[in-house]
């Protein structure tokens, strides 16, 4: 696994902190963290590759490809800000061209993975698909989790993505019951392994901290020590 892709099932869901997650917990390898397109932010201000090498160490090499100013999708935000979008090409071409120098890229999207990043309606699920690359989903602890999992999964099958298996971005430390139960349930939904849960607030940690409790969070596939689920 060279180059892993980093969707979700929404927005606000906890992406970037399990990027951080899995960077840190390859501590041992060449990292690098691809953020295609970074919304909603203005120039000079720490985007989500800056804040996964930050949180992760600096054995992290943060790479961004396209910013624009609104929060919204890369392709409208691009659109109105009158700047070219970012094409699935160019996210596969920077990806792969980061993997002769690293050991494990992490592309990481915009919201879904079907959100759209031009005016053709191309989304990352292409970018996936030029790379060859597993994708791995990032899905929200409680009700209504299971439905947009399934959804995301069942797009990628259709598309001949290979789903690398879900984590959890955001686990409250008191759970409810449903938080409770789709940890049984999400593998099945999914019909791909649960790979980890980062608790809530974890971003919000000392970066030595997060380094230090990372691998507690993810399963050995994603180099944590968390028993798969």
């Amino acid at each position: 696994m060279k180059i892993l892709v980093i969707t979700g099932t929404g927005t606000e869901i906890g992406k970037t902190i399990v990027t951080a997650a899995v960077a840190a917990a390859s501590r041992d390898l060449r990292v690098a963290v691809l953020k295609p397109a970074q919304t909603g932010l203005a120039p000079g201000e720490p985007g989500d590759a800056a804040e996964v090498a930050r949180l992760a160490g600096a054995h992290v090499t943060a790479v961004e490809l396209a910013r624009f100013p609104e929060p919204l999708a890369p392709g409208t935000a691009a659109r109105r800000a009158g700047l070219p979008p970012v094409r699935p090409h160019e996210i596969a071409e920077a990806a792969q061209k980061l993997a002769t120098e690293h050991d494990l890229v992490l592309v990481e999207g915009a919201g879904g993975l079907l959100v759209r990043y031009d005016g053709q309606g191309s989304t990352l699920a292409d970018a996936a698909r030029l790379m060859a690359a597993p994708v791995l989903v990032v899905a929200p602890a409680g009700l209504g989790t299971l439905n947009s999992t399934a959804l995301t999964t069942e797009a990628l099958r259709t598309r001949g993505l290979a789903c690398r298996g879900v984590v959890v971005g955001s686990m409250p430390a008191e759970p409810d019951l449903a938080s409770r139960c789709n940890i049984d349930d999400l593998p099945v939904a999914a019909g791909a392994p649960l790979l980890g849960a980062v608790p809530a607030g974890a971003g919000a940690l000392a970066p030595a901290d997060f380094r230090a409790r990372a691998a507690s969070w993810l399963s050995p596939e994603l180099g944590g020590k968390r028993p798969a689920g």
